[in-house]
């Protein structure tokens, strides 16, 4: 009888088990990979310093021989120390790296030590090029292995098939944001909703079971490999443990995660008090002698930047003025720190005085919640369009980060009629300084929902790194190359030219007093718009109807 019941529970978990079993041997796969990796990166850097070294004295003797050959088993050793090779952080960016960071200061060490302890003559030269070497050439090599596997997932392969425990607005939220960020490797495959909650339309049709005594049952029958407990009053600590022991049958992974708003790993740390394990949480470091040395970092890269994109700027410049004549400078009140105000300088893409015409297009408003944004905006000057593709636009920000009012790296800076219609938790934006670019700038721009991009500023504001500005600025130059998240392009204007039709009020309003267009040049007017974009053939037609001038 009790080798029926074993052999019941065995397969019961059976399609689970299966899952695990697919998961591991992708992750082993990846690892073997990543060892295989690090071996050649270690090789390459022991030759580039053995060939400095018999640069420098000639012969390269046995011992070295033997030490670059060594030293990708070393170097293997380090990084496996560090936990280069936990599988928990594949694909996880800037745990991986540190990993290698925290591997190759370890080995340095090590090196170090041992030479001098045992009093061995290993040329500095050798371990000034090799540890380097091995250390940039890895993270290099780890990055495109990460974006081979980010290419991998987009594809829907090397996921884990998770199933959602918890209240169904919080199970719809991971649902949408691990859709849309399907590198992180987690596909809900279906959902546990608790108090008999029926799912909303945002779960597409994924399998939900009611109830939380269903959760091991769900994960066998759905082949999932990963159960995530999102906060969840109904699970009691006592039911939390039993279903931990029964997804240890299965070699099923339990992720929990507490009822904590973006609240990065660095600032939690788990305190076992009286047998309870404790989550302590650090405040956010929003002053200090870090934030000086960002500030200090700020300015002088503003400072080398403007100095090197000097004659940038003087041929912008010249290709705005010369388009229209117009300034070239485009100036606007934004809200800083604190909510203090300050001027914004950018160069000028849309035609002058854009800001007068906006009410007449926010019908078309494309962008999400309080931004203002449109696909194909018929403000858009030509020479603006091409500076919006590289985001040329924003370097006279660099002279705001330089006078201290905005940071490299930071929230959006706000407009002040949208900081005065700001929730609470949104002004929580406004405690550091507005960036040039940012996790918003760098996760989709425009493309974010008006919730998740304001969800992007708060969690950067509450986990800031100076590790994580430089990630964003590594990351800032990918997201201009591919355009991603911008609204780029003006609408089409294709002028076609009529003796009675003067070209320059194709983006001027009609001055008052003027009559209107008689109907022969009413129909060449229309033929003209016809063959521009909607949105074009909107505007101009508006701007005939208004009084007052707007083109510059």
């Amino acid at each position: 009888m009790a080798g029926q019941t074993v052999a019941t529970e065995a397969a019961a978990g059976h399609h689970a088990r299966q899952a695990s079993l697919r998961s591991a041997a992708w992750e082993r796969a990846y690892l073997r990979y990543a060892a295989a990796t690090d071996v050649m990166c270690a090789l390459l850097a022991a030759a580039l310093g053995a060939a400095v070294f018999h640069a420098d004295h000639g012969a390269l003797p046995m011992s070295y021989f033997a030490l670059t050959a060594v030293l990708p088993a070393l170097w293997c050793v380090s990084v496996a120390l560090a936990g280069g090779y936990d599988s928990r952080f594949i694909g996880v960016g800037p745990d991986e790296f540190r990993r290698v960071l925290n591997a190759a200061a370890g080995l340095t060490a090590a090196v170090a030590i041992v030479s001098y302890a045992l009093k061995l003559d290993v040329a500095r030269s050798y371990v000034a090029v090799a540890m380097p070497s091995v250390t940039v050439i890895d993270l290099g090599a780890r990055y495109s292995l990460r974006k081979h596997l980010h290419k991998q997932r987009r594809l829907g392969r090397c996921m884990r098939r998770v199933v959602v425990v918890g209240h169904a607005c919080a199970v719809a939220d991971l649902i949408g944001f691990l859709q849309r960020w399907n590198h992180h490797g987690m596909a809900v495959v279906g959902a546990c909703l608790a108090n008999g909650e029926s799912p909303p339309a945002q779960f597409g049709g994924l399998p939900v079971s009611v109830g939380l005594a269903d959760v091991a049952a769900a994960v066998d029958r759905l082949s999932a490999d990963t159960v995530a407990v999102l906060a969840c009053p109904e699970m009691s600590g006592a039911q939390l443990r039993d279903l931990a022991w029964e997804l240890e049958k299965t070699g099923t992974d339990l992720c929990v995660a507490p009822t904590l708003l973006d609240v990065a790993g660095p600032r939690t740390t788990i305190r076992p008090v009286a047998g309870l394990p404790l989550l302590h949480v650090d405040h956010p470091e929003l002053a200090g002698v870090k934030q000086l040395l960002k500030g200090a970092f700020d300015r002088l890269a503003a400072a080398l930047a403007l100095v090197l994109l000097a004659p940038a700027f003087a041929l912008i410049a010249l290709a705005i003025f010369a388009e229209d004549g117009g300034p070239v400078l485009f100036r606007q009140t934004r809200v800083g720190r604190h909510g203090r105000l300050f001027t914004l300088c950018k160069f000028r893409s849309m035609v002058v005085r854009a800001e007068q015409c906006r009410a007449d297009l926010e019908a078309l408003n494309e962008g999400a919640g309080l931004l203002f944004k449109m696909r194909h905006d018929p403000r858009v000057t030509r020479v603006g369009a091409r500076l919006r593709r590289w985001s040329l636009d924003e370097l006279p920000q660099l002279f705001n980060v330089l006078i201290g009012d905005m940071s490299l790296v930071g929230p959006r800076p706000a407009l002040p009629q949208e900081a005065i219609h700001y929730a609470d938790h949104v002004r929580r934006r406004l405690a550091v300084k507005p960036g040039i670019t940012g996790l918003w700038q760098v996760s989709g721009r425009s493309n974010l929902p008006w919730d998740e991009a304001v969800r992007l500023d708060i969690r950067y504001v509450e986990n800031w790194s100076f590790a994580l500005d430089l990630q964003i600025l590594w990351k800032t130059g990918s997201a201009i190359i591919n355009g991603s998240g911008a609204y780029l392009l003006p609408a089409r204007r294709i002028r076609a030219p009529h003796p009675r039709v003067d070209r320059s009020q194709w983006w001027t309003r009609t001055p008052a007093g003027d009559q209107d267009l008689a109907p022969e040049d009413s129909r060449t007017d229309s033929r003209m718009y016809s063959m521009r974009s909607p949105v074009s053939v909107w505007f101009a037609t508006a701007t005939q109807r208004t009084p007052t001038p707007i083109a510059g």
